[in-house]
């Protein structure tokens, strides 16, 4: 991933309601949920709603595809992944982030890696 697409993805959950929908898409999985379902879920207007999924699409964060009469939304887990791993290349030095029994305290603040 390159800075300009980590920009725009981080860009787009820089924001309460965004970020919400998109946790909620990632609890979904990829069969994802239809629009008026996160609406409901949120208590989100439709056209509040459409707004921010189109932010979230456009981010590359979010799919759509259209079911019947519904639209689906699903989150973009190789796009999220990509993000993930932009944020994580070179963490501690290329050393596992382990954390040890006597740094439990300062877990929150100390970056981890994926395993």
């Amino acid at each position: 991933m390159e800075m300009t697409e980590a920009v725009k993805a981080l860009s787009a959950l820089a924001q309460g309601s965004r970020l919400s929908i998109f946790r909620l898409l990632v609890q979904a999985g990829p069969v994802g949920m239809a629009a008026g379902t996160i609406g409901e879920k949120l208590d989100l207007p439709p056209a509040t709603l459409s707004f921010h999924l189109a932010g979230l699409t456009r981010a590359g964060l979010a799919d759509s595809r259209q079911d019947g009469r519904f639209v689906i939304y699903s989150a973009n887990f190789p796009n999220m992944n990509l993000l993930v791993d932009y944020l994580t290349e070179n963490c501690c030095g290329g050393n596992p982030c382990e954390i040890s029994p006597g740094e439990k305290n300062e877990e929150a603040t100390r970056p981890r890696r994926r395993a």
